[in-house]
């Protein structure tokens, strides 16, 4: 197609990123580069699918955080190793992994009891560097006493548009063994684990598979959600198979396992009728002099069942009847998505080896897209580590392919249900990677979520299904809804798609102004449920730049659909003088606590029987004195015009006055972020930052009228937000602040103490951290309309070449000589224009 290009006026830019190299942390890893040493300590990284479950692939190489029951497992390591033993060399084998960090020696479960049964006793190798690519994680071994270099490679399929091969519950780790030595070695590859499948008051086998073996579990009684199974195989035909490690007592398994590895040998045993203690699969090699061989190891599970269900059900008459036979809205619990396409495990494992060279391929011509940018290497580790996410069990996906998520993992279960409004709100991967799951989430939202009145409950029902209306809207969730339904339209360039769900859309905006904003001030100042857990009273910069968003969008949107929008203009324009004027003291946007003239009952009223906020009399005291408890008042919040970065992200420019904005998220910059947070007080939750390390603090006080207890998490430090302000403050030019911003919070997530694949907030693999994906809008401006099949770029960094993913296909976009260029890897996006700021 022809490709048209549209010049504007130019904007100064930055110099190129590709002239300066990334700034290297204090702690020896360099962004986006290898990791050793110290930093290899809490690395873990999640292998398998979206909704499928997940393990994790330690910094070392070894296994851990096995999570493939519906549910995260952030403590179980099973006894699980691959090992090489080399025929005729002492101390030749060793556990394919690298040292054992130290703070797994004394603290973790069962520690102080000596850590009994675990494989940390076996010999190791001496030298380990890690590197992440994802969804690909490699590990290089070397041992001084082992004429083998050993490179590990762990994945499983991401591909981005194709959400279904990316659901996979499957993962793969390659191990290629090069001989150092000065002569031909003969070598025992195995791979060697408990049956970690087992359950209490179940049945647990190890079964037969072609080159390989499946630990199985037949269930407990009456509980099919213990049901199970996990297979581990190789390509290799002349693999040999234990199916049943030595029974007996105390530590025997292991230790005759291990022994058969140390002599070099192989371990044939036929399956058991049960309780096989462990399993092994062998394959020995031969390797001349300098040469290479790759094993692959490779792995599937299927748990079909589970006992999750969440929600009250409505009791509201059906304005429609689900036709939809593959709808889960009848389901008694939760499935995941690959049940309803697999009968069993040795389907997944059949689909497995018969596509794996395909998804392979597939597979790393989007890492190798991504990877090839010249973007900041600090902003490219922010995005990639942060879509391990979607491999995790925070993400969940139905047998009828609709996402339900949770905020985050707790240890043992999901963390705050019901793919929460408001914290979804930051999440800009997978509107842009997988389009079609990201619209289940506006589906769900604006139909089972939806009452008559047009109230939204911001957390959905699992399976998904009309859900009672039980608690407040939120307001930012709701509003931030509208955007996305705006976003998710020109991603997709689908009307039809739009024309069916707008006359909810409407519904839901007039809930929000006679909910919020009964008397049309154009800002929500009736009590207003958000992100915070707790109500702001009267209005605020940051809920007010949502209900700005929000009406700005269901204008386009109407006008597009031939509706009369007259009245939400106007009040689109009221309530952009009111936030722009009264809610602005000439540095930055600020809340006005109101709490009497309102519709509601005063706060102490309002508290009774709520979870979330109650009144003591001292509390009474300070109600009487600076209003209802839970509020940000003058305060600089980093959130205070996140309305308008979502606006933007969503291609709805200048929602509120540009230098304002700018002048609110200078101030942020200024008053929040802190290099070190020594002298920080947080009272709250602290050790998402802490001491010397920097960080973004949710809301400061410049003016010294701190408010005697503020919203509740106001002194703590996110890395959602920290991105969506380095975001944001890039659009607006100032990409150095925002780089530094990105830096510190990547600073804190270099291995030493917390993991560089987890950022967690109210539980491991946060979804608003996800708000990493808007740093490439950020610094490149691109964003893609395919309704008009027009590509914006607005760089902020010179020429540049960076990462792109549409409905269709993906590549690569960028700038050269002041040129904008694409470069289609994967399926198509037709261009018809050029727009460039």
């Amino acid at each position: 197609m022809k490709h048209h290009l549209l010049l504007l006026v130019p904007a100064l830019l930055l110099a190129s990123c590709t002239q300066t190299p990334g700034p290297k942390p204090v702690t020896g890893h360099e962004f986006n580069g290898t990791f050793t040493g110290e930093n290899l300590n809490r690395i873990a990284f999640p292998l398998g699918g979206i909704g499928a479950g997940m393990f994790c692939l330690e910094g070392t190489g070894g296994i851990s955080h096995m999570s493939v029951r519906n549910r995260p497992e952030i403590f179980n390591q099973p006894c699980a190793f691959a090992a090489v033993s080399v025929k005729g060399l002492e101390n030749g084998a060793l556990v394919l992994e690298g040292q054992v960090p130290d703070w797994k020696k004394f603290g973790p479960p069962d520690s102080g009891n000596g850590s009994a049964g675990s494989d940390a006793g076996l010999p190791r190798f001496e030298e380990t560097t890690f590197e992440a690519r994802f969804p690909f994680a490699t590990i290089d071994l070397k041992d001084k006493d082992m004429p083998l270099e050993v490179h590990v490679s762990g994945w499983s399929p991401f591909i981005p548009t194709d959400a279904d091969n990316s659901s996979l519950p499957v993962a793969a780790i390659e191990y290629t063994f090069r001989n150092t030595g000065n002569s031909a070695i003969e070598a025992v590859f195995s791979y060697n684990t408990v049956n970690f499948m087992s359950m209490p008051g179940g049945v647990n086998s190890v079964k037969p598979l072609s080159n390989g073996f499946i630990l199985s579990e037949g269930g407990a009684k009456n509980k099919p959600e213990t049901k199970g199974d996990f297979a581990i195989f190789t390509s290799e035909s002349g693999t040999i198979v234990d199916h049943c490690w030595f029974r007996g007592g105390w530590w025997d398994p292991l230790t005759i396992t291990w022994n058969t590895i140390l002599k070099g040998e192989t371990r044939a045993v036929a399956p058991v009728s049960n309780s096989a203690p462990g399993a092994s699969l062998y394959v020995p090699f031969t390797l001349e002099k300098g040469a290479s061989r790759t094993i692959r190891l490779m792995t599937a599970w299927y748990v079909p069942d589970t006992d999750l269900r969440y929600g009250e059900d409505s009791k509201e008459p059906e304005d429609e009847v689900c036709t939809d036979p593959n709808c889960c809205c009848k389901q008694p619990f939760y499935k995941p998505w690959y049940s309803g396409k697999f009968g069993s495990i040795t389907d997944v494992v059949k689909y497995w080896l018969t596509n794996y060279d395909d998804l392979l391929k597939k597979s790393k011509l989007f890492s190798d897209s991504f990877y090839s940018s010249t973007l900041p290497p600090e902003v490219l580790e922010a995005i990639s580590a942060n879509l391990t996410i979607l491999k995790s069990p925070t993400v969940l996906r139905q047998t009828d392919g609709k996402l339900w998520c949770w905020e985050g993992c707790g240890d043992n279960s999901g963390c705050c249900a019901g793919s929460c409004e408001h914290v979804w709100n930051y999440a800009q991967a997978i509107p842009h990677l997988f389009p079609s799951l990201e619209r289940t989430l506006r589906q769900t939202e604006f139909k089972p979520n939806q009452d008559k009145e047009g109230h939204q409950t911001f957390r959905a029902a699992l399976p998904i299904r009309k859900v009672a209306t039980t608690f407040y809207a939120a307001a930012d969730g709701q509003l931030g809804g509208i955007m996305k339904i705006y976003r998710d339209w020109h991603i997709s360039g689908n009307t039809e798609w739009l024309k069916e769900l707008f006359p909810r859309v409407v519904q839901s905006m007039d809930y929000c102004i006679r909910t919020w904003d009964p008397r049309n001030t154009g800002t929500p100042e009736e009590p207003h449920h958000n992100t915070y857990d707790i109500e702001f009273w009267g209005p605020d910069g940051m809920c007010t730049s949502f209900y700005l968003g929000a009406l700005k969008a269901f204008c386009e949107m109407g006008s597009a659909l031939g509706q009369d929008v007259t009245k939400y203009e106007a009040l689109y324009e009221k309530g952009r003088k009111a936030l722009e004027t009264e809610l602005f003291n000439g540095e930055y946007f600020i809340q006005k606590i109101k709490w009497q003239g309102l519709n509601a009952p005063d706060p102490i009223k309002a508290s009774e029987g709520a979870w979330n906020s109650n009144y003591s009399e001292e509390a009474k005291k300070i109600l009487e004195k600076e209003g209802p408890k839970y509020q940000y008042g003058n305060g600089c919040l980093s959130d205070g015009i996140l309305g308008a970065w979502i606006a933007a992200a969503c291609g709805l420019e200048n929602v509120v006055d540009s230098a304002k904005v700018a002048s609110h998220l200078n101030s942020v910059y200024k008053y929040n972020f802190r290099e070190s947070l020594v002298n920080h007080s947080n009272p709250q939750r602290p050790s998402y930052a802490a001491g010397n390390e920097g960080g973004l603090i949710l809301c400061t006080w410049p003016k010294g009228d701190m408010l005697s207890l503020p919203f509740v998490y106001s002194n703590e430090v996110w890395t959602g937000f920290e991105y969506q302000v380095a975001s944001h403050l890039m659009m607006i030019g100032e990409t150095g602040k925002g780089l530094k911003i990105v830096q510190a919070t990547r600073k804190r997530y270099d291995g030493r103490v917390r993991n560089p694949f987890d950022e967690y907030e109210c539980g491991h693999w946060y979804a608003r951290a996800m708000s990493s994906y808007g740093l490439l809008q950020g610094l490149t401006g691109v964003r893609y309309d395919a309704l008009s099949q027009k590509m914006f770029i607005s760089s902020r960094a010179g020429d540049f070449k960076s990462f792109i993913s549409t409905e269709t296909g993906f590549g690569n976009i960028g700038m050269k000589a002041g040129k904008p260029f694409l470069e289609v890897v994967y399926g198509e996006i037709p261009v018809k224009e050029y727009v460039v700021k």
